[in-house]
């Protein structure tokens, strides 16, 4: 029997593994990429599992993750590269002990890959996948959701007046932090030119969104799991919902192909756009439209500032600078980028 190496702060290993028949546990190593939920690689007496905490209080409702679980078994019958989760003993796959919900997974060995890694060929490729799943996700979730769920994609745009209000508080917050550090200079520089900005800008504010459709909800990088060049698996579904499907395709984009200096890469991200309209049966203009409704969703949208200063969460700070200039650029930019989205 293979001595067991499970950490202090793992979650109750013994009694979710009653769960399954997935063995004893032998070693359990958390997995750090990720921001909102929590992760473990998890060896056992009958192989390797990831065993997620679904520790999001906004997405761990365990009815909810059901029924998560239930659209990626019928993408992977399609054929869709996902790891649904494995069954209980009692055909469940959400399990909970002392009051948190977990979920086990097979192992998928793979690795991330920023754009900065892909070929064009593998653009087209990640913007085609992307394609597929939307498509897919019309074909296995259920049609009369859209007569009954809220659509918050389909919300009103920022008010600028909103974020005037938001962006006087974050410059106190940064005043106040005591001894001021880079991060600090940084927020500052960044907060006095977006106001700026958007003074210019205030009058473009985008209409309500248009229809909506679902999607995966959060397909970045980290979500994505390549083995050699193919894709493997996309991972963490509990952002599916319904929302506007292309502005899906361009905030996914503006992750994966965003550079250090915060410029997007815009021959990859042409040759992605055009796969992903191609099988996702999207329109240039409803590209065009979704370039615009993002733009000005990073324009006025500091989370990664609201993390730092309000939570004291500084998890998110490696992709402040560029994910701060990329709005700046992106602003100077417009045009070139609504081309290479739409054209």
């Amino acid at each position: 029997m293979p001595r067991s190496h499970v950490p202090p702060h793992a979650p109750p290993l013994g009694a979710l593994l009653r769960h399954y028949t997935a063995g004893s546990a032998v070693d359990c190593e958390p997995v750090d990429q990720g921001l909102l939920n929590r992760g473990y690689r998890l060896c056992t007496t009958r192989g390797r599992y990831f065993l997620k905490h679904h520790f999001d209080p906004e997405t761990a409702d365990p009815a909810a993750i059901a029924r998560q679980h239930r659209a990626t078994q019928r993408l992977a019958d399609l054929g869709v590269p996902v790891a649904p989760p494995l069954p209980g003993r009692d055909g469940r796959t959400v399990a909970v002990v002392g009051g948190h919900a977990y979920a086990l997974h097979p192992w998928i060995e793979g690795r991330h890959r920023h754009g900065g890694q892909l070929t064009s060929g593998q653009c087209e490729r990640l913007g085609a996948l992307l394609g597929v799943v939307h498509a897919s996700l019309e074909r296995v979730m259920p049609a009369h959701a859209r007569a009954c769920a809220e659509e918050p994609g389909a919300a009103d745009s920022t008010d600028p007046a909103d974020t005037f209000t938001l962006i006087d508080d974050l410059l106190g917050r940064v005043r106040r932090h005591h001894p001021a550090d880079s991060f600090d200079e940084l927020a500052r520089h960044r907060l006095l030119e977006r106001r700026a900005l958007l003074e210019q800008h205030a009058d473009r504010r985008p209409p309500r969104g248009g229809s909506v459709g679902w999607v995966h909800g959060d397909f970045h990088p980290f979500n994505l799991l390549y083995k050699g060049d193919a894709p493997a698996a996309i991972v963490d579904w509990d952002r599916l919902g319904l929302r506007p499907r292309a502005e899906e395709a361009v905030r996914a984009a503006a992750i994966f192909f965003v550079r250090p200096v915060g410029a997007l890469d815009l021959p990859k991200v042409r040759a992605y756009a055009r796969a992903y309209r191609r099988t996702a049966g999207a329109t240039p203009s409803q590209l065009a439209a979704a370039v615009h409704r993002v733009w000005w969703e990073r324009l006025n949208d500091f989370w990664m500032l609201r993390w730092h200063y309000e939570r004291g969460d500084t998890r998110a700070d490696p992709q402040f600078p560029a994910a701060s200039a990329l709005a700046v650029w992106w602003t100077r930019e417009y045009d070139a980028v609504c081309e290479a989205f739409a054209g």
